[in-house]
């Protein structure tokens, strides 16, 4: 085990390096300018498009309201929670800014995701709408090209049981005992039962379910996070000041906070940024693909509210509380930290706040991402790959309950970097479709 988690220590470094924080801000920079600021310039249309989106407007599986709300459930879970905590404490306060930057430029990034997806989407077997990277790299890119499709589904089927299986499992388990004293093997036992209730239902009864469940959670963590905000409304600027002040210069050591440089702050901001809104990712587009829409670009503005909503939202709000606190100085990580941090803030329930809300949060993300790697499954194996798909990823929930918690993170960390690297590539050779369809849109 030391061997295997020292070998993918070594990947981590490697894919997780320079280059890929090039890359990840390069092609969201690219797309913002290329775009003029679009995304940015047109938030308030793509909250009114999203309300509109409960009802369907084209061919599809679900409407394009529940397939944000997918999207979300699989992009709201731990990140936002035990991620932002953990870039703080690796990373100092101004690894906070690097996440807002990530999101900031992943808006475009999303976009041009959700239009390519539904621009190039297809039918399966069985008559329904498939898309993502693997569909638009190979069908926007050509026949040439549909091997690093091929690689995306490879990397996306194996990641989807780090990212979206075993750090959510393991993060419920460890909130859920540390809070409640529950033994991880029962927590992994019962979310697996509940899980395998929604995701054997297929795509339509995650929709559902999501549409309902998501908003709600979203909803009362923003409402908890600005009651906080607004009690310590006085500290809320210094807090901003630290985060930028931070981010150019090296946090010192202080308390149980072991200092950071700047480059930390960029790395674990970008990563855990991306981690959490999942732009450049290649796995919301796959949601996406099938919207009940005839427009790409329509989607497109739905979908970039996931990175606005996830990171400049919800993360923030975690972000703030954890530093106005002053948690972040007492040398705890993850989901403890953010725990700690709010049960200062509000004394007696915040820490059961926190537990309740990482609980759900992770538990939609593992429904959501199943969708992800079914659809990378269903591409490299067909349509009867997509129930023993299932079963087995239901199956893995107790085992990730019980692993070690680095271990896992690690690995949801490096395959994450895997899957972009495809997806990154193909966004930068296709923009000039999306900049076309932009343009045509806008123009109509």
């Amino acid at each position: 085990m030391e061997f295997i988690t020292e070998f993918i220590g070594q990947v981590n470094a490697i894919v997780w390096g320079v280059p890929m924080l090039v890359l990840i801000l390069g092609v969201g920079i690219f797309l913002t300018i290329g775009l003029k600021f679009m995304p940015i310039l047109n938030i308030v249309s793509a909250f009114k498009l999203m309300w509109n989106g409960r009802e369907s407007s084209g061919k599809g599986e679900i409407t394009p309201f529940q397939a944000l709300m997918t999207a979300m459930s699989a992009t709201v879970g731990t990140g936002n929670i035990a991620g932002v905590a953990t870039a703080v404490f690796i990373g100092g306060p101004g690894a906070l800014f690097w996440m807002w930057l990530t999101a900031l430029v992943g808006m475009a990034t999303k976009f041009a995701e959700a239009v390519l997806a539904v621009h190039y989407r297809e039918k399966d077997e069985k008559g329904s709408y498939v898309g993502g990277p693997m569909y638009y790299i190979k069908n926007g890119m050509g026949q040439k090209w549909a091997w690093l499709g091929t690689l995306f589904a490879v990397f996306g089927a194996i990641a989807c049981f780090g990212i979206g299986n075993a750090v959510q499992s393991n993060s419920i388990a460890q909130v859920l005992e540390s809070n409640f004293s529950y033994s991880p093997l029962v927590v992994g036992l019962v979310i697996m039962v509940l899980a395998g209730g929604v995701i054997l239902g297929g795509l339509k009864r995650v929709g559902k379910f999501a549409g309902t469940l998501v908003p709600v959670m979203a909803i009362a963590y923003i409402i908890a996070g600005i009651i906080i905000l607004l009690m310590h409304a006085s500290e809320v600027i210094p807090a901003i000041s630290t985060i930028i002040e931070y981010a150019f210069t090296p946090a010192s050591a202080q308390g149980g906070f072991a200092g950071a440089t700047v480059w930390m702050a960029i790395r674990f901001g970008v990563a855990r940024g991306v981690f959490s809104n999942e732009a450049g990712l290649g796995s919301a587009p796959i949601a996406h693909a099938s919207a009940q829409t005839n427009e790409p670009v329509r989607q497109g503005l739905v979908a970039m509210l996931g990175t606005f909503l996830d990171t400049l939202i919800i993360c923030t709000i975690t972000g703030l509380v954890i530093i106005i606190s002053g948690a972040w100085t007492g040398g705890l990580s993850g989901a403890a930290l953010t725990s700690a941090a709010f049960n200062l803030a509000l004394p007696g329930w915040g820490g059961y706040l926190v537990a309740i809300s990482l609980a759900v949060f992770a538990f939609t993300t593992i429904v959501g991402w199943s969708v992800y790697g079914e659809r990378c499954a269903e591409y490299l194996f067909g349509p009867k790959a997509v129930l023993p798909f299932r079963l087995i990823f239901i199956l893995a929930l107790p085992v990730g309950a019980v692993m070690d918690l680095n271990f896992v993170w690690l690995l949801g960390d490096t395959l994450n970097a895997l899957m972009a690297i495809p997806n990154l590539i193909a966004l930068a050779v296709l923009s000039p479709v999306v900049f076309t369809l932009t343009k045509k849109y806008f123009n109509n």
